[in-house]
């Protein structure tokens, strides 16, 4: 747009300038204002390449952010397609587990508190069967623990002790499903990476060999592919063991969560059997 409106302006100004050259110089003022014309068409000019050299310095620097991108997927097709898709497949693959693992825990928490108050609320006035019901009727771990406990409610302490931490156990690996894969997966990348690593290696090697000479030029691209490959496999890695890290942080959460409605429970129900025994 600047480069435009310099032109434009730079036309109108020389359209507006040429009677005034055809013209006779008749006296001083005539001159004084062609001289003047010239001045402001030299400076209108000046103006009007300043702004192209803005529009190629904006030309080059969107040239430069192009750049990148393709240097980019340059540098994956340098690193050998063959296995740079397969570190691609592993950080997608892996991607998928834990985004599903997040969603599903993210799910799977609830207001402990308040629960464990509603269901403390209900027993009291001796409504278990409204207790299983909120249970029944609200998500996660926790509700379950609950209501696993309460179905029992009847039995020794103990029994209903045992019950609450052997479905527990079972709730616990559902959380943790999955998450083997994602460490698979953390595995996998950076050996993907190391075996590109020896192939390189191997590469270069049979290029000296073939060459009879060692030159840089030479082991470049065997030197080339080892380490593209080795840096894919660790940032891999390395992004999917973040997300494992958080994973983890979550499962322990709601452990935790699971462990203290079971102890709070017991008391519910010692308090009730002592209240209605």
């Amino acid at each position: 747009m600047k480069r435009i409106m310099a032109l434009l302006a730079v036309a109108v100004l020389t359209v507006m300038s040429v009677p005034m050259q055809a013209q006779p110089a008749a006296n001083e003022d005539s001159v004084e204002v062609a001289a003047d014309s010239a001045a402001c068409s030299e400076l209108v000019a000046d103006s009007a390449a300043m702004a192209m050299t803005i529009d190629d310095d904006e030309l080059v620097d969107g040239d430069e952010t192009m750049g990148l991108h393709q240097q980019l997927k340059t540098k994956f097709i340098d690193g050998s397609p063959a296995f740079m898709s397969l570190v691609a497949l592993a950080l997608v693959l892996g991607l998928a587990f834990s985004i599903e693992r997040i969603i599903y825990l993210t799910l799977s928490e609830v207001d402990t508190r308040k629960l464990l108050a509603d269901i403390d609320h209900r027993i009291a006035d001796g409504d278990v069967e409204g207790a299983k019901q909120l249970c029944r009727d609200t998500r996660g771990p926790v509700a379950s623990i609950c209501y696993q406990g309460l179905l029992h409610i009847d039995e020794p302490s103990d029994d209903i002790e045992r019950s609450m931490v052997n479905y527990g156990s079972v709730q616990v690996a559902n959380l943790e499903k999955g998450c083997s894969w994602i460490k698979l997966f953390i595995a996998i990348a950076p050996s993907l990476g190391f075996l590109g690593t020896v192939i390189g290696m191997v590469m270069a090697f049979d290029h000296i060999q073939q060459a009879g000479d060692i030159s840089p030029t030479i082991v470049a691209d065997g030197m080339k592919l080892a380490l593209i490959t080795t840096i894919f496999g660790i940032v891999v890695a390395l992004v999917l063991q973040l997300f494992y890290g958080y994973i983890t942080s979550r499962i322990e959460h709601l452990t935790a969560q699971m462990e203290e409605a079971s102890v709070e429970l017991l008391d519910m129900v010692a308090k009730y059997k002592r209240q209605h025994g």
